[in-house]
């Protein structure tokens, strides 16, 4: 039964884009935005606004957004605002950490990366070792269950880097991240987790995590697009990317090439003050936050199961299994996955079809290149989007589209 206490109705009147009358299951690839959120960018573009800086109000509102965006991911990920750093991308991020990084490494060091990531979080560390003539080595998923295998397998003495999802974009996937640190770290190597998928379905502490380094994208959590990194000040510290010679050295805005997208930080602060307020109005926005965040995941998790009793029902395969996972489920069709996200286009229904640039665990997966079908929930999906997914699917398998 749908809990009284998550007003899935009054979420849903804050985003313009609903009112088209879609039934969006496209979330992992982007959410739509909350109308907070496309009037903090406008305001922030029609306002009086320069470099950053103190010497008079344009220049003020720059160093203001700048600050409050900084404070607003900390608080989302339980993160320190001086460790804040923005960049246009999650991937632009990660390319430039893994360029900076490995100055430092040599012959017979060994990278970790997975067969359950997102390319942004493989190719950059791949490029980066041959680069610097260091080892990769690969951490493998099981298929049949969805799961990584044991991290302890691939550690050794020379490992300097672990690069691993917090969640699968495509299966949903959530490896034990505390467990995998605690391994990598007592081998005194780096852990990097890609967080861009889970920052969207669960309450983030970085630290909690285990992660010295945690990358994610505001646009998968009701934001605009661009990218944000959290890391530990002392950490960036020790870091020395390529920077213009007039540019700051200091940390973060050492690590954040030209003048920030104020308009898109404007818009990042709102879309964490919406996730906020849906653990209420009261405490630190902190605690709100978590909160809210508890109240997403159990309402995501509620409508996955509908979902997942649904598609039993059906002649497809499930190839989301993994015992603890996002509300986002790949669907593999006897006809293949583009034709039926078609055919639910049609009805208006959004499920993509694909790999998503996921493709160690949709080659691992036996799926190919090509992918499956993507059902992805968002906080503001609810049960009348089930019923009209469910629905256009199960007429689809009938009329063999696919």
């Amino acid at each position: 039964m749908p809990d009284p206490a998550y007003d899935v109705a009054a979420l849903r009147a804050r985003f313009p884009a609903l009112d088209a009358g879609y039934a969006h299951f496209d979330g992992p690839g982007g959410s739509q935005v909350p109308v907070e959120v496309a009037r903090a960018v406008a305001d922030t573009l029609t306002s009086p606004i320069a470099n950053r800086g103190t010497t008079y109000p344009a220049a003020r509102n720059a160093e203001l957004v700048v600050l409050a965006a900084r404070q607003a991911m900390a608080d989302l990920l339980a993160a320190d605002p001086g460790g804040i750093v923005f960049g246009r991308s999650m991937t632009e991020l990660t390319m430039s950490l893994a360029r900076t990084l490995a100055v430092g490494w040599c012959r017979g060091d060994e990278v970790v990366v997975t067969r359950l990531d997102h390319d942004a979080n493989v190719r950059p560390w791949v490029i980066a070792a041959e680069r610097a003539g260091a080892t990769v080595r690969w951490l493998d998923l099981d298929p049949a269950t969805g799961e990584l295998d044991d991290v302890a397998t691939v550690l050794s003495d020379r490992t300097r880097l672990v690069a691993v999802t917090g969640a699968s974009n495509l299966i949903g996937t959530r490896p034990d991240l505390p467990a995998i640190a605690a391994a990598v770290h007592a081998r005194g190597a780096l852990v990097v987790v890609d967080g861009v998928h889970l920052t969207a379905h669960a309450s983030i502490d970085v630290a909690a995590l285990g992660a010295d380094v945690f990358l994610c994208s505001p646009y998968k959590f009701l934001g605009p697009h661009c990218g944000v990194l959290a890391a530990a000040p002392a950490f960036l510290e020790t870091l020395h990317p390529d920077k213009l010679l007039p540019s700051t050295d200091a940390v973060p805005e050492r690590f954040e090439l030209g003048t920030l997208p104020y308009e898109l930080l404007a818009g990042t602060t709102a879309a964490v003050d919406v996730l906020a307020s849906l653990g209420g109005d009261d405490r630190t926005r902190r605690h709100r936050l978590v909160v809210g965040m508890a109240a997403v995941e159990a309402h995501e998790d509620r409508l996955r199961r509908r979902i997942e009793d649904g598609l039993a029902a059906l002649p497809v395969e499930v190839l989301s299994r993994a015992r603890h996972r996002t509300p986002t489920l790949l669907v593999r069709l006897p006809g293949g996955g583009r034709e039926a996200s078609a055919f639910l286009a049609d009805h208006g229904v959004f499920a993509p079809s694909g790999s998503f640039y996921a493709l160690e665990p949709a080659r691992r997966l036996g799926l190919g290149d090509e992918g499956g079908l993507r059902i992805g929930l968002a906080p503001y999906s609810d049960d009348d989007d089930v019923d009209r997914l469910l629905n256009s699917l199960g007429e689809a398998c009938r009329n063999g589209s696919s």
